[in-house]
């Protein structure tokens, strides 16, 4: 009797182990920020599952988290320049995949999509932008690299991924080329620094020209003016006049002692 008994409890135990084991298998939770690829039996549901509480086949089928949030990561590329200089990039890719292709990606390519997918691209689009500028040019105009690069990796991967942007990290040249760029550089500006000097100059020259046609046009106004009217000196002598008659100085006929009167404040 209490074999029996044992016996059914140990039955009884393991029936409820078994149901607690199929329910734990036969539900699932697909986190924020992920999608879910069923597999079942090794075939793969064209449908992925929304986040969130949900119930599949146990034992059989099996839930495979893919995140479609924003993620960045490192590439390094090694470049040449149009005037076959090696250039070493080194940047990071911010990119993310649409929910739409979580499936067709997880049949389709093997491993981080990143590294099959993005990085190769990225890479490619970087040679083919730097190989048409001089390694100058890629240094000076890194903007304009980064722009034309993220546009021609959009067009290689199309839609199954989405690249958000490239940040070009460090531009690496050789010590020789970073040299003869720095000194290139420093030349154009002692170029432009006399450019300016040398503007300057002709500026101030224009100027005192200017200043002299000016003055000589004002006494040949002034000329004409006393020409035609005698009467405009006084005018001039009466407007600057300050109210004080001057200062006369003479001498007595027959040489006698000079004498200075003092001014006379007419106004008084």
């Amino acid at each position: 009797m209490q074999t029996q008994t044992v016996a059914k409890l140990i039955g009884v135990a393991i029936l409820i182990f078994v149901i607690v084991i199929a329910a734990s298998t036969s539900s699932y939770v697909v986190q924020p920020g992920e999608r879910g690829i069923e597999v079942t039996l090794g075939k793969v549901s064209p449908v992925f599952k929304p986040e969130g509480f949900g119930f599949k086949t146990p034992f059989i089928a099996t839930i495979v988290p893919v995140t479609i949030r924003q993620q960045t990561k490192e590439v390094q590329a090694p470049c040449y320049s149009s005037d076959l200089q090696q250039v070493n990039l080194n940047l990071r890719v911010l990119y993310r995949i649409p929910e739409a292709s979580v499936v067709q990606i997880y049949q389709g390519y093997a491993g981080d999509p990143f590294d099959s997918l993005i990085a190769p691209r990225v890479q490619e689009a970087l040679k083919e932008v730097t190989a048409m500028q001089s390694a100058e040019q890629i240094v000076k105009n890194r903007e304009d690299i980064k722009t034309k690069a993220l546009a021609a990796t959009r067009a290689k991967i199309g839609s199954l991924l989405v690249v958000e942007d490239l940040v070009i990290q460090n531009i690496d040249l050789s010590k020789e080329l970073e040299t003869a760029i720095e000194a290139k550089m420093v030349q154009e500006q002692e170029a432009a620094k006399a450019k300016f000097t040398q503007q300057k100059a002709q500026i101030e020259a224009d100027t005192v020209v200017i200043k002299a046609k000016g003055d000589a046009e004002s006494i040949k106004i002034r000329g004409e003016a006393l020409k035609q009217t005698p009467a405009f000196i006084d005018l001039q002598i009466v407007e600057k006049w300050d109210g004080k008659a001057p200062l006369y100085v003479g001498g007595a006929s027959g040489g006698g002692v000079n004498m200075l009167l003092p001014a006379v404040d007419v106004k008084k």
